[in-house]
């Protein structure tokens, strides 16, 4: 199957930056769901989509969509990811992808029971930069990679009652931010051996801003800093024995990278064209995947997203980070 059908979940701010790059790249966004009508028509008005829905068992129920992308706060993606699976659909699931670990676990599985495929949103990994990345790591251009650095720093709304600082909401710098450097260290570097970590806590316990500092058998080191009040470089570094990768602001968006040798020579520079945000090159990732039959992204492993859940899960223990409902 090509040219798949695509229903959005939770017509949000994060939503409208995926439809509008759906639109660029020329894909089909048939059809919106919410669990205000209102919504959902203002959003199919602004995106010229044919089908709306005033819930969302409906848009999962519609026969004309094949994939549903889900955009709605994190303590939901779990419940609306099987809603869809259970209804026949493809999901693609915002990051973080769940609350935690086992929440993507169980995802996962209902996915595989059904054949369907089930992907994170992760934007950055499908960027072309990131790409090209990967390519002069496997060619050992760094050499051995012996640490990362990456932030991810932003000021973000303070309010108590906002999502991103309501613990019944997973608020957080970790979930919203940091899952990205998080990411980024497992894409580089996989399964971190060692997990310590720091933060400091807002008044309503979500977390303001988070340190980790992961170890692995190679005996590589990854630092990560996240805020959610405090805008920062949101530059990435990988090092190795023979060069480094500088991506600059905002690295985990379309951005340019340089390849310095270890005398300082610049080996590659590397400047993104893309159009809009990026945020379709993951939706052209899933329209492939589906088309050759397969259930699973080579890019970001279903299994990979589970681990990196719990590695997020680790670090909330050490800084003391529960959600409501978690055992």
């Amino acid at each position: 199957m090509t040219g798949l059908r695509w229903g959005i979940l939770g017509p949000g701010g994060i939503a409208r930056a995926f439809a509008s790059d759906l639109r660029t790249a020329g894909l089909d966004v048939a059809a919106v769901g919410s669990r205000r009508p209102e919504t959902a028509q203002a959003f199919a008005d602004e995106f010229d989509v044919a089908r709306v829905h005033g819930s969302y068992e409906a848009l999962v129920a519609d026969p004309e969509i094949d994939i549903v992308y889900i955009a709605t706060p994190h303590p939901f993606h779990a419940a609306q990811a099987i809603l869809a699976l259970e209804a026949g659909k493809h999901v693609l699931v915002e990051k973080p992808f769940t609350l935690n670990a086992a929440e993507a676990a169980l995802v996962r599985d209902v996915a595989r029971q059904k054949g369907l495929l089930a992907m994170e949103a992760m934007w950055t990994r499908y960027l072309p930069h990131m790409m090209r990345i990967r390519e002069l790591l496997a060619d050992g251009a760094l050499g051995t990679v012996r640490g990362l650095t990456a932030d991810h720093t932003q000021h973000l709304p303070t309010d108590p009652l906002h999502r991103l600082n309501a613990l019944e909401l997973g608020g957080g710098a970790l979930l919203d931010l940091g899952v990205y450097p998080v990411s980024f260290a497992w894409n580089v570097l996989g399964a971190p051996a060692t997990i310590a970590a720091a933060a400091t806590l807002g008044p309503t316990g979500a977390d303001a801003e988070v340190a980790t500092i992961f170890t692995y058998a190679s005996g590589a080191i990854a630092t990560t800093l996240s805020a959610a009040h405090s805008a920062g470089p949101n530059t990435a570094t990988i090092i190795g024995t023979d060069a480094r990768i500088e991506i600059d602001p905002v690295w985990y968006a379309p951005a340019s990278f340089r390849l310095i040798a270890s005398d300082g020579t610049v080996q590659e520079s590397f400047a993104s064209e893309v159009e809009g945000r990026g945020m379709q090159y993951q939706a052209l990732a899933a329209e492939q995947y589906v088309a050759q039959g397969r259930t699973d992204s080579d890019v970001l492993p279903l299994d990979e997203t589970v681990a990196i859940m719990g590695t997020l899960d680790a670090v909330r223990e050490i800084i003391g980070v529960r959600y409501p409902g978690e055992s």
